[in-house]
């Protein structure tokens, strides 16, 4: 585990990250992300540039076949990000040149990339809302040429931020009111690891470990210190005495480096009453807890808290329910989507013109990896108790809901170019993490079974 703990850092400490992105046809301040694509996207749009049909145009969709084995639902993620990205998805001098020395492509390809905008829409749903298999959780409207090129970036971004989203989700539900933190940075790549803070504050994890995640998007950051910090000095008094100089006593002791009895006794010792938290990280944390509970307050220290870590997912986290927890700290099986890394997203074209420019469903056949052509639109459906029941997607018109009341899931995210402002940036995430709480709130109580189940709700298509 990071060196995590839960004493939070002064809120002067924490960078702020900007609160919008600019629009997609500004010019980016930031590396380009175009790179960060399948060489054989470029291919495409080359070939269709020859053929003369990279301009027809087309609809893509975003969804999933299947939900991960067990889950009951999922969380769309990575939304405001994806968008943020967007603005930056150009091909600038050094892009063109890598491509030109490399021959993927040929120069009137180039041509085409080195002017590239994305001109086209986007709607979807909003980031931090449910989804179910099928789900068209984003719709992609532009050129072929346009839509190809976003594919990969789309996919790579939504697929590992709502595997993230989704596990978080079942955490804090396994939570109750207990806060969740984030402790997962040392356990995969650096820049998932940002990644990871943003999608698992979406569902409603209270702070993280990652400065970076902190500064960009706004979120609480704690931290103070590892078992490494106890092994510097010569006895854990010292290291307990060194800690509490610096951060007063109401900061978070690590107590399990050698005895947990003896180290609360010390801690107690040291900080007194005003002892923040202590942080267990192995073991029995159910017994342990337990008996550090009933040891602190036969020392005095009833309001001292009781941090838990130590490897937890959601099922760890719902034994722990019956034990004097206060919060947890969640790392690996946050951070690699509790077993599920990604969503199963997939990026497929249901719609293009003709050479008239009339419109024509388009679905692939293949067993097992089959779609369903034309344009989707779906609505959430609620029985007479206010309870989701349904997810109602029509093809190619409004869905079919036979008066029963309904709640609309796309919303626009991209217009003409522009991105809508209000899923960007700080506020995007506020938004986002307000709008997954209500969502959740909405579903059948099924939904916070961690048993193996179906869907908690059905997908009817009309």
């Amino acid at each position: 585990m990071p060196p995590e703990s839960a004493s939070a850092q002064p809120d002067a400490a924490r960078a702020t990250a900007a609160s919008a992105t600019p629009a997609v046809r500004s010019r980016p301040t930031a590396p380009s992300t175009a790179l960060l694509t399948d060489q054989y996207e470029l291919t495409m749009v080359q070939a269709a540039l020859a053929s003369g049909a990279a301009g027809r145009r087309c609809v893509f969709e975003v969804f999933t076949r299947h939900l991960p084995a067990g889950r009951r639902y999922g969380v769309v993620g990575g939304t405001g990000r994806m968008l943020e990205g967007l603005a930056q998805f150009r091909f600038g001098s050094a892009e063109i040149d890598w491509l030109r020395d490399r021959g993927i492509v040929d120069e009137t390809t180039l041509e085409f990339l080195a002017d590239y905008r994305f001109s086209g829409d986007v709607h979807g749903y909003a980031e931090g809302e449910i989804f179910m298999p099928d789900s068209p959780v984003l719709r992609v409207e532009a050129s072929f040429a346009e839509a190809c090129l976003l594919e990969t970036y789309v996919l790579s971004v939504l697929n590992h931020d709502s595997a993230i989203a989704s596990a978080a989700s079942r955490m804090t539900v396994a939570a109750g009111d207990r806060p969740c933190v984030e402790m997962g940075s040392r356990r995969t790549q650096e820049f998932s690891a940002v990644a990871a803070a943003r999608a698992a504050a979406i569902a409603g994890f209270t702070a993280t470990s990652n400065l970076e995640a902190g500064r960009r998007w706004g979120l609480p950051t704690l931290g103070t210190a590892a078992h490494a910090f106890t092994l510097l000095h010569d006895s854990e008094e010292e290291a307990f005495e060194a800690q509490v100089r610096a951060f007063g006593p109401g900061t978070t002791l690590l107590v399990d480096t050698y005895d947990v009895q003896t180290a609360v006794r010390r801690a107690v010792s040291i900080a007194g009453p005003e002892l923040g938290a202590v942080r267990l990280d192995s073991g029995d944390l159910v017994e342990q807890a337990g008996e550090v509970r009933a040891l602190l307050d036969s020392l005095g220290n009833t309001r001292t808290k009781i941090i838990v870590s130590s490897d937890l997912d959601e099922h760890a986290i719902a034994r722990l329910q019956s034990a004097p927890v206060d919060s947890y700290g969640v790392g690996t099986k946050l951070v690699t989507g509790g077993g599920s890394p990604t969503a199963a997203m997939v990026y497929k074209l249901v719609q293009r013109t003709d050479d008239d420019g009339e419109p024509v469903s388009v679905a692939k056949t293949a067993p097992g990896k089959s779609s369903l052509g034309g344009v989707k639109q779906a609505v959430r459906s609620f029985d007479e108790s206010g309870r989701a029941d349904a997810e109602l997607i029509g093809v190619g018109a409004a869905p079919q809901t036979h008066g029963q009341r309904t709640r609309e899931l796309m919303v626009p995210l991209v217009r003409a170019g522009e991105v809508a402002p209000e899923h960007v940036g700080q506020a995007g995430v506020a938004d986002a993490r307000r709008r997954h709480a209500a969502s959740l709130a909405e579903l059948p109580p099924a939904a916070q079974r961690l048993q193996h189940g179906d869907p908690v709700l059905p997908t009817i298509f009309s």
